[in-house]
């Protein structure tokens, strides 16, 4: 199961990288490169534990949808949410948030399983992790423009 992990320090009060991160307008706004629009569950503001979203994007020329649950939350240091449907055999995204005298450093987890066994690790190795690598890498470089700008 690949396990990305990515750290970014971000100039801005904890409490606020938080809700920025589980915000549904902020998350469309910094994925925008793949057109992820919030279709269905939680659709705009701030997600909280147990509410779900059903993503539509276009990821590797593909359209696809994906519903994801928050299923953990400890305001404002952590939260973790899990795809309940989607292409993913299965996913985990945790992200936490530790205050620093710099700001907040944001940290993100997230390990997959791809569909299809063998051939789904095969797309991991040849492609699928360094694009799920860079699409957080992304999201989280867009998340901290946005919340610096305050």
């Amino acid at each position: 199961m690949p396990t990305i992990k990515y750290d970014i320090l971000i100039d801005a009060p904890i409490e606020y990288v938080f809700d920025l991160t589980r915000d549904v307008d902020v998350h469309m706004q910094t994925t925008a490169n793949t057109g992820e629009q919030a279709i269905a569950g939680v659709t705009h503001g701030l997600m909280e534990k147990g509410d779900t979203v059903t993503w539509k994007a276009k990821h590797l020329g593909v359209k696809q949808t994906l519903t994801a649950k928050i299923i953990e939350m400890n305001r404002p240091y952590y939260f973790k949410d899990i795809m309940i449907k989607g292409a993913f055999h299965s996913f985990t995204h945790t992200h936490e948030f530790i205050e620093t005298d710099q700001g907040t450093l944001m940290k993100d987890v997230f390990q997959y399983q791809s569909p299809l066994g063998f051939i789904g690790v095969l797309a991991d190795q040849l492609f699928l992790e360094k694009y799920m690598q860079r699409f957080i890498e992304r999201r989280a470089i867009e998340l901290k423009k946005i919340a610096e700008m305050r």
